[in-house]
């Protein structure tokens, strides 16, 4: 028989600005058995998420001073429920008034509590909450049960996070686009978020409930592609797969002509609502221009990918948010990994904020998880980032004074330019697999 102090307690994430509202809280749901974690955001919400299963949430609706208006609790109510329609939330308000908070149930929440509450009514409506959940659920197994979602979905469908003009224009132009059915073509460099991009205008849209399949077309064969994309035998491929969702096609200016007719056939088809198949089409590319010209895409079938266009910029264009991401992974990975949250000394916030960031956006991430691992003092050190040296032109020779990271870094380069970025070729020539050979280029910035 299972010892019931070994028996796991529900987890609940209370998401409020105030900490004498979140200390009140975590008293009171300790004494009942249930565990609490505080976010004192809807962003740092984002990170407990993504860091570890989480039953119920608790979500208060203003955060900014004087506001009253719940705009923000109501934005992070529909990412939540974007992400998972399942979600457990009961919102709290105070000054917001019960209308508020009736509109927030309308929008999905399971229930609402108002500041100041009473004890008793909290804790039943969390226990209720966490009742509703378990019914929601009963189709799953009973292991996967406490879990509203696995914390790695959560970490690649987060919001798109940061303040800068830049960003803020991308997400207007998902909000635009999302509810329509428009083909939409991303385009920027490698690590700038295309992908989260495509995800966020599938949460976004009326086919948040279907499907969801990215397809890496880099460096497949014909036949590959054609498998990967339309099935071999009686094996059904991507487009089959995503039938009520949305089809994302990365790197698509490696599709070969036969692939490019089939699918302008199933674009046409599925807008004009023949034939069986139910597709939106999304398209990334690092290059844009590479779709253009001989070589690239025919001119009909890149006016159908093109109706919006959307440019994930780089986050040397996306000024201090390149320090607010880094300060969100930190957080991320320190929860994940229950390592303390540490200061950043004043030579890393230079080097966050200063750096061109190779890799974008993937490489900060995976300095800031590097960060946590290694840190050993009292704060985060230039040494924890782990950054390489400045790196010599991939075109300059082989030198033999060169140390480790130096010598890979050139010799990948090389690899990459000789098969025109083409990753399966280039792999090939090196001895890796496509997915260890991501992970390099990653990790050198190319």
């Amino acid at each position: 028989m299972q010892d019931p102090a070994s028996t796991p307690k529900d987890h609940v994430l209370f998401v409020d600005d105030d900490p004498d509202v979140l200390k009140a809280a975590g008293l009171l749901l300790g004494r009942h058995g249930l565990r609490m974690t505080e976010a004192r955001s809807p962003a740092e919400a984002w990170i407990v998420l993504a860091a570890e299963p989480v039953d119920a949430i608790l979500l208060d609706l203003n955060f900014a001073r004087g506001a009253t208006s719940g705009e923000e609790g109501f934005r992070c109510l529909d990412d939540i429920l974007a992400r998972d329609p399942d979600a457990a939330v009961v919102v709290v308000t105070g000054h917001s008034g019960i209308n508020i908070a009736v509109a927030a149930m309308r929008a999905g929440a399971i229930d609402f509590v108002m500041k100041p509450w009473n004890n008793d009514r909290l804790v039943g409506t969390i226990n209720a909450a966490l009742d509703s959940r378990r019914r929601r659920l009963k189709t799953v197994s009973s292991d996967d049960q406490s879990a509203i979602s696995t914390p790695d979905v959560w970490m690649d469908s987060a919001p798109l996070m940061g303040e800068s003009p830049a960003i803020q224009r991308v997400r207007d132009l998902i909000r635009r686009a999302a509810p329509t059915d428009a083909s939409v073509l991303i385009h920027g460099e490698a690590g700038t978020g295309k992908t989260l991009i495509a995800r966020n205008l599938h949460l976004q849209s009326a086919r948040a409930s279907g499907p969801f399949v990215p397809v890496d077309l880099a460096g497949l064969s014909v036949e590959e592609a054609e498998a990967a994309l339309f099935g071999s035998g009686r094996q059904g491929g991507a487009v089959d797969q995503a039938h009520g969702g949305t089809l994302l096609l990365e790197e698509v200016a490696a599709l070969s002509p036969v692939l490019q007719t089939r699918l302008l056939d199933l674009i046409d088809a599925s807008r004009a609502g023949r034939g069986t198949l139910d597709v939106r089409v999304l398209a990334a590319t690092r290059r844009r221009d590479a779709l253009l010209g001989p070589g690239g895409l025919r001119d009909d079938l890149f006016y159908r990918l093109n109706t919006v266009e959307i440019l994930a910029p780089p986050l040397r264009d996306r000024g201090g948010d390149a320090l607010l991401l880094a300060r969100h992974f930190l957080h991320l990975y320190a929860q994940r990994y229950s390592r303390p949250v540490k200061t950043l000394a004043p030579e890393v916030i230079e080097t966050i904020v200063e750096s061109p960031w190779p890799g974008d956006v993937r490489a900060l991430r995976q300095a800031m998880e590097r960060c946590v691992i290694f840190a050993e003092g009292d704060s985060y050190q230039l040494s924890d980032l782990a950054l390489a040296e400045a790196q010599p032109a991939p075109s300059a020779p082989l030198r033999s004074d060169l140390n480790l990271v130096e010598s890979e870094r050139t010799l990948i380069s090389r690899a990459l330019k000789r098969h025109n970025f083409n990753v399966s070729h280039a792999a090939k020539e090196l001895g890796l697999t496509r997915a260890a050979l991501y992970r390099r280029m990653a990790k050198h910035g190319l």
